[in-house]
């Protein structure tokens, strides 16, 4: 689909589902700038990575999956959920520990699951969910099952341990995973470039012998088109990718970051890549959208985090009884 004299959509999507993709990133930023709202009131305890600035990587990245195939989070993870078909009512009802969120309200900001949409789970260890998403995309191998496993992690996670053992597992047994790696430049409060010498990241995966590629994490229409790329190619046989996403955090680290480490004359430059906006400009140029008809959508989009937040404080607590259930010891 030719979006723009300038912009090709390669996979053949429909102007609604364009549409959709527009809307869902919107549920994104609103959800976590509801979220962050409530932490500031001390409504929602314990703490929260959010992914405000980020959201064409998480909606770009599963804007083509089918609802078998399968992804793993990360701690900065609400994106991801929204963009694999979580509803944000669950997810507000999770957050404010109740009985009717995803987990019961037990599992909280960075461990929302949800298998029946193949959302295999948030991790709060950095570089945790990697291993599982290729024991996940080895599943799918020796059962011959068709479904390809998305796998997001952030910039740091790829100095630990596990990100190397599990990449060249996948590499050496062709397994059906693309590895995401989503650089928003920092890794708590440290520079991505002092972290690892390399201009990209994305360069590493010819030490494994599989396919690299370098994506704009704030343009969708890329991400789409990069992702298509490497499911396309999970799907035949060919083996994993590691897609880097270059993007960023609008926010701190966590909800006690003050990010002293960064100056916010760079903090403006990003914001004015901002992927909502340039997503709204694509579909306006294209004719797919107009002015009034994109505020509408966003309006939607908002009215949708307020009637999840009025879900989450309508539902039950938790009660005693509830303590020992769904546990394993």
């Amino acid at each position: 689909m030719e979006l723009t004299k300038d912009v090709t959509l390669v996979p053949d999507v429909s102007q609604d589902k364009l549409v959709d993709l527009y809307k869902q990133m919107w549920v994104i930023r609103f959800f976590d700038e509801k979220v962050d709202e409530f932490f500031a009131k001390g409504m929602i305890h314990g703490t929260t990575h959010l992914a405000v600035g980020q959201e064409a990587s998480a909606a770009g990245a599963c804007a083509l999956l089918d609802n078998e195939d399968k992804i793993t989070s990360t701690h900065r993870g609400h994106g991801h959920c929204i963009a694999k078909g979580a509803t944000p009512d669950k997810m507000m009802a999770e957050l404010f520990g109740r009985t009717t969120g995803y987990c019961k309200g037990k599992g909280g900001s960075m461990h929302i699951a949800d298998i029946d949409i193949g959302n295999l789970g948030a991790n709060g260890i950095v570089a945790g969910g990697i291993p599982l998403a290729v024991g996940s995309a080895l599943t799918a191998k020796m059962k011959k099952h068709d479904y390809v496993t998305v796998c997001f992690f952030g910039d740091g996670a790829t100095n630990e341990g596990s990100f190397h053992e599990a990449v060249n597992l996948a590499s050496i047994w062709d397994l059906p995973v693309i590895f995401v790696c989503e650089n928003n430049l920092y890794g708590m409060s440290g520079n991505v470039n002092e972290m690892t010498n390399v201009k990209n990241i994305a360069d590493r995966a010819a030490a494994y012998g599989i396919q690299g590629a370098v994506a704009d994490g704030n343009d969708i229409v890329d991400m789409m088109n990069k992702t298509n790329d490497a499911v396309d190619r999970a799907r035949n046989g060919e083996g994993p990718s590691l897609i880097e996403a270059k993007t960023y955090r609008w926010k701190g680290h966590s909800k006690s970051d003050a990010k002293k480490y960064r100056t916010r004359e760079e903090e403006n430059e990003w914001k004015a890549k901002d992927p909502i906006k340039r997503f709204r400009e694509v579909l306006i140029e294209a004719d797919i959208l107009t002015e009034e008809k994109a505020e509408e959508i966003r309006k939607a989009a908002k009215k949708e985090i307020e009637d999840a937040v009025e879900f989450a404080e309508n539902s039950p607590m938790p009660t005693e009884d509830d303590l020992l259930t769904d546990v394993y010891a």
